[in-house]
């Protein structure tokens, strides 16, 4: 046959990846992905429904690679797709449980705008400055945080001394005072 080559997500691939029609009611998404191959393009519009998508394991340039058309979604996993800033999760202003464990970010201003932030799982990231936590500190809904696998949790940035007396789950707190339970353990116990 014949070989259909499209450069991005279209409706036409998204009713064969969801085995459904009628694309207004897919509400969850699983999929991989590598953005260098195919745009994912602004997708999000032919799901007008969607509220979880998972991309673990995908390859993600950059979290714009995902459009602007994602803000009524609630849940995203983003695990181990290699990316290396937040720049763009504002598009998803609904997000409510946010999964990036094991890429490579570091810094997480962009996080200010997520509102309804409830979830976030950063373990095993390149955070290095006790400071960027403060950025949480606007993410007021914000109640389960895991930071566990990130260099703050040995000393307070890259420049420091290992401090025998560092305590980062006393710091983290101080930065984020309504978080209820950090790495899984409630943020009241240091």
């Amino acid at each position: 046959g014949e070989l259909l080559m499209e450069e991005h997500l279209s409706p036409r691939k998204l009713k064969a990846l969801t085995g459904v029609d009628d694309l207004q009611r897919v509400k969850a998404l699983e999929m991989r992905v590598d953005t260098r191959e195919i745009s994912l393009g602004n997708f999000g519009v032919h799901l007008p429904n969607l509220r979880e998508l998972k991309l673990n394991n995908s390859l993600l340039v950059s979290v714009r690679d995902l459009g602007t058309s994602l803000s009524h979604l609630c849940v995203l996993w983003m695990t181990c797709c290699g990316l290396s800033d937040l720049d763009g999760i504002s598009s998803c202003s609904s997000l409510k449980e946010l999964y990036i464990a094991y890429n490579n970010i570091s810094e997480l201003s962009q996080l200010i705008w997520l509102d309804h932030l409830e979830v976030l799982d950063l373990e095993g990231n390149n955070i290095e400055d006790i400071d960027q936590m403060q950025y949480l500190r606007f993410c007021c809904k914000l109640s389960h945080l895991t930071v566990v696998g990130n260099l703050i949790c040995l000393k307070p940035n890259a420049e420091s001394a290992e401090e025998p007396d560092y305590n980062y789950r006393v710091e983290v707190k101080k930065l984020i005072p309504h978080l209820k339970y950090l790495d899984k353990i409630p943020a009241s116990q240091t």
